[in-house]
Order: structure tokens, then sequence, then C-alpha cells
């Protein structure tokens, strides 16, 4: 019991440790790209030239959406229509026999967390998928690691577990028909289906 106390107090010291650390904002970080310093004002958002001084509640930068409106400026159904840009891409796809994110896929999931996050009327619903290799019951469960390995980057981006639900359809809905890697390929996956309440 006093080594789980033990192992318990270093666990959360380590976890403390780690935020701080990523809070931890160094001058270099503080340059803009010219290599000029920021001032404090441009720092915090404070000035008042038009443009945003951070990303707004929604997680997502001040961009145009792609029809001369800044995303800051569209409630969460009209972002959710829009065909380009950071929340266009709602699939996210796996190696074989695999539920491990890529790097790439976790930048992915980071920006619709985000959203997620800052748009309570929002909820996903986390569709996992498998390819037709392996029994019915070994796809469903892998359709569900894979849809569980998504949720857990949603949330940890600070969206609710009331706003992610995950379902596993294992082989059942292919996207692409065949019998071929390129088939396979497309069928290991996970589909992030959004609702606006």
């Amino acid at each position: 019991m006093k080594l789980y106390n033990a192992m318990k107090t270093w666990m959360i010291a380590g976890l403390v440790a780690v935020v701080v650390t990523a809070c931890a904002t160094t001058q270099e970080e503080m340059i803009d790209g010219d290599g000029a310093p920021i001032d404090d004002q441009a720092q915090t958002g404070m000035v008042d030239d038009g443009s945003s001084g951070g990303a707004d509640a929604t997680g997502l930068d001040g961009a145009d959406g792609g029809d001369g409106m800044a995303i800051s400026d569209m409630d969460a159904f009209t972002m959710l229509q829009q065909t380009e840009g950071a929340l266009a891409n709602r699939t996210i796809y796996f190696e074989f026999d695999s539920a491990k994110l890529t790097s790439e896929s976790i930048q992915i999931l980071e920006t619709h967390g985000s959203f997620v996050a800052g748009n309570g009327e929002v909820s996903v619903r986390l569709e996992g998928h498998a390819d037709e290799r392996g029994s019915r019951e070994y796809n469903i469960a892998l359709g569900d690691r894979r849809a569980q390995s998504v949720r857990r980057v949603l949330l940890f981006q600070g969206a609710s577990a009331d706003q992610v639900e995950t379902v596993s359809y294992g082989e059942e809905e292919p996207a692409m028909q065949g019998h071929t890697e390129e088939a396979w390929s497309k069928n290991r996956r996970v589909e992030l289906i959004y609702t606006v309440n």
C-alpha cells in the first residue's frame, strides 16, 4: 500500500511537471516570421488592427473559410458545411490490424477535438470500420478499438464525453468494394459524423 501511494504521488508530480512544461512560453516563441520581437499588446491580441490575436473558441484560427467569411465569424453548422479547410477531412485511416493513429491523423483530430470542445451544441459519432479480413467478431472489436483511439484524442483536446459517441460496424459497411489492398486500405477507417443540436 505504501508503494502504491508513493507511485501515485510520483505520477501526479510527473503529470504536473509535464503540464507546466507544456504551458511554458519561451522568448523565442514571441518572435514573428521576420525575426522581429512581437510586443506584449500583439501577443495578447490587444492591438486593434482587425486581425485576431489567436485561436477563437472553435479551436481554429481566423482563416478564410473559402467564401470570404472568416471562420471565427461562422457558427458551427456553417463551419461543418465547408468543403475545404481544417474540418473537411472527417475520415481517419489505419494500417492493417492496427488501431494506432499516425502523427498526421493526430493533427487532424486535434483540430476536430478543439472544434467540438469550443462548440457545446456539437456532438460527433465515431464510426469504426475494418476491412473484410478476419472474423466478423474480430472486426467489430477492431473497429471499436479504432473508434476509441480517435475518441481519446478528442477528449484530450477538451471535448466532453457527452459530445462523443462511438460505434463499430466492423467489416459490414465498406467504403470500397473489392478484395485488393486499395479497397482494404479505404475500409480501415473511423468516420466522424457530426450533429449540431
